[in-house]
């Protein structure tokens, strides 16, 4: 397949592409590399799939060959830029597309949404036309657990109704569900939505808690606990999430028999569309994640704790049963030996013994 992967400088479209071509497929990364956070970590992440920084800053909008992957090539392009975008899909005539992209991040959004209306909102607007006017037919997108908002009953169930969000950042999410859910029932575009449960292992975000606890560890800084410890994740190992994304992209989606207008469902739909949780289907304590942090670190942490930060929510944990059931999708990787991987390589990419 000929794929366009949006957000290849990020944490899991790296790994997605990297597993995309060591298969076989054939590969166009896009990414705008904002400032959110270490512009370096992109730029690395972009280095082992074979593209040079400096080409990319001097080339913005014009695909560059990687010299790694024969399969491979990357645009340094941001999906707000409608012109671009629908000339890049009208180029490349891609045979499936996984818009990874997004500006990131639950707290930020608070600071600044309007960076999130302009990625999350107007940018797949973007993808989603480029797809109907183009006829792509196979889309897969990243969606996230946050959409689960004031919901209080777990395991969090894509038959639940997702209507009280308590950030913009999950409100652009949620959007993005229904978008796509429009764009099937009038174009036939098969779309499937995945709910990301907080997503870790190597080459991760820095402004996530595996990130932030590591570096205030081996710094000797106090880490933050917010709402006291009491929170729990359901932490999901990148190459697990990365195996249910392929899955997906192999089986687009198709219309279910079993939809009820009468009594509709949320995860089913008369038309090519449907939503999976994407997760451990385990959810694990916070206080327990960072003592599996200390073990593998051999330190202990100093802990500041917190009351609870505006927008966040106390606990999630994925029903991946359908995902289970339809794709055979089962994670693989234990706690331990996950954050033992992300320490390792932590450790090697930021030069600590």
């Amino acid at each position: 397949m000929k794929i366009l992967v949006t957000g290849t400088a990020g944490f899991i479209g790296f790994h997605l592409a990297k597993k995309l071509l060591e298969r076989g497929d054939e590969v166009v990364g896009l990414d705008n590399i904002n400032d959110y956070y270490d512009v370096n970590l992109k730029y690395a992440r972009l280095k082992k799939l074979g593209i040079d920084s400096d080409k990319v800053l001097q080339k913005e909008n014009s695909i560059i060959s990687s010299s790694i992957y024969d399969k491979h090539r990357f645009i340094k392009m941001d999906l707000s830029d409608t012109e671009s975008i629908y000339k890049l899909f009208e180029d490349e005539k891609f045979d499936a597309v996984c818009n990874l992209a997004a500006q990131a991040g639950v707290r930020y959004s608070i600071e600044n949404p309007h960076a999130y209306i302009q990625s999350n909102v107007v940018g797949f607007m973007n993808i989603l036309e480029g797809c109907r006017n183009t006829n792509v037919k196979n889309l897969c997108f990243a969606s996230s657990s946050s959409v689960y908002g004031l919901n209080k009953s777990q395991p969090f169930k894509t038959s639940d109704h997702t209507d009280h969000q308590v950030s913009i950042y999950a409100a652009t999410k949620k959007s993005n569900e229904m978008m796509a859910h429009t764009y099937a029932h009038l174009y036939g575009i098969q779309a499937t939505g995945l709910r990301f449960f907080t997503v870790y292992g190597p080459w991760g975000r820095p402004d996530m808690a595996p990130m932030l606890f590591t570096d205030a560890i081996l710094n000797d800084r106090a880490i933050k606990v917010f709402n006291h410890g009491k929170m729990s994740r359901d932490f999901t190992y990148i190459d697990d999430i990365v195996d249910g994304i392929i899955k997906v992209l192999d089986k687009p989606a198709s219309k279910s028999q079993d939809f009820d207008a009468n009594r509709p469902n949320p995860s089913l739909s008369s038309a090519s569309y449907r939503i999976y949780n994407i997760g451990n289907n385990a959810p694990v304590s916070l206080m327990d994640f960072i003592e599996t942090i200390e073990t593998s670190l051999g330190k202990e942490a100093e802990k500041n704790f917190m009351e609870m930060q505006a927008g966040d929510v106390e606990s999630t944990y994925a029903d991946t049963t359908a995902l289970m059931n339809e794709f055979d999708y089962k994670p693989f990787t234990p706690l331990d030996k996950g954050v033992n991987e992300f320490v390792k390589w932590y450790k090697e990419f930021y030069g600590y013994k």
